[in-house]
């Protein structure tokens, strides 16, 4: 029989992950079908219920709804340790009670860390941009990397002080600051920085600045923004000309499909072919 997979999210077209899912099945040979679905805050918690009743078998969850999961699935929830301290989730897997919750994007950073930027955080000093839910998973990696210094930088005060009160909570020994979301603060942290972290919006549109000024960028520095653009972001483009070693958030992506497939079959993803679908669909981003 068909399983069936999906996307949650609001608005959900621009996802690529119905793209990259399908090439993993195909890939593997297996029966299965991955479709967007299309939600509104306030439905979230009828449909899911649906979709468990219809037998879903498994589901990604994006914009808006990480956050919103747990509350949507109620008391009957399962949750993994790391998704509930991160606070977001954006794997489901379906139980006999309703669905598991996890994060996958925790694993997904990590090996962009490990296998596209090949850099060891320990004694780091790091510049995370923005502090939201993609932060929130991006931070719970850096805190137990044991980094010198985390800079935080919000637009927002209170939420780059509530995501350092967080981190501090996890990781009481790791040192960390904000940095004022303006340009002579920011380019003085990037020039202190090893690696920088965009996890923002910025960079999304082509009307977008640059989150950092282009000139505090250098050599011998790592940079990873997690928006993907093709043939990719104007931040990864301006620290490739600076010298840096850069990364969008593409690989991130794969990484993290590819922990929600093994979640999902129990056995190892088609990482390459779920990279070669993604880097064919965002040609048209």
């Amino acid at each position: 029989m068909t399983r069936v997979y999906g996307v949650l999210g609001y608005p959900v077209s621009h996802s690529l992950s119905p793209i990259m899912h399908q090439a993993a099945f195909e890939a593997r040979g297996l029966d299965a079908l991955y479709t967007p679905f299309e939600v509104p805050p306030r439905d979230l918690g009828a449909v899911l219920r649906g979709l468990h009743a219809a037998g879903i078998d498994g589901l990604n969850v994006t914009i808006p709804h990480k956050e919103r999961i747990v509350r949507a699935l109620g008391r009957r929830a399962v949750v993994d340790p790391v998704a509930k301290a991160v606070g977001a989730v954006n794997t489901l897997v379906r139980t006999a009670n309703g669905f598991a919750c996890h994060n996958t994007d925790v694993v997904g950073f990590r090996q962009v860390l490990a296998k596209e930027l090949r850099v060891d955080c320990r004694g780091k000093r790091i510049l995370l941009l923005g502090a939201g839910g993609a932060a929130k998973a991006v931070a719970w990696v850096l805190v137990h990397a044991r980094p010198a210094r985390i800079s935080v930088a919000n637009r927002t005060k209170s939420r780059a002080d509530a995501l350092r009160r967080w981190m501090q909570r996890h990781a009481p020994g790791v040192r960390v600051e904000i940095v004022p979301f303006e340009r002579r603060a920011l380019g003085r942290a990037v020039q202190e920085a090893e690696l920088l972290v965009n996890t923002t919006s910025l960079g999304l549109r082509k009307s977008d600045p640059l989150p950092v000024e282009a000139s505090a960028l250098r050599k011998g520095m790592a940079v990873a923004d997690l928006v993907y653009r093709s043939p990719t972001t104007a931040l990864v483009r301006a620290a490739r000309r600076r010298g840096a070693l850069a990364v969008d958030g593409l690989p991130m992506l794969v990484y993290q499909g590819a922990e929600s497939f093994r979640l999902w079959w129990g056995r190892p993803a088609p990482v390459e072919a779920m990279r070669r679908a993604v880097e064919r669909a965002a040609k048209g981003v």
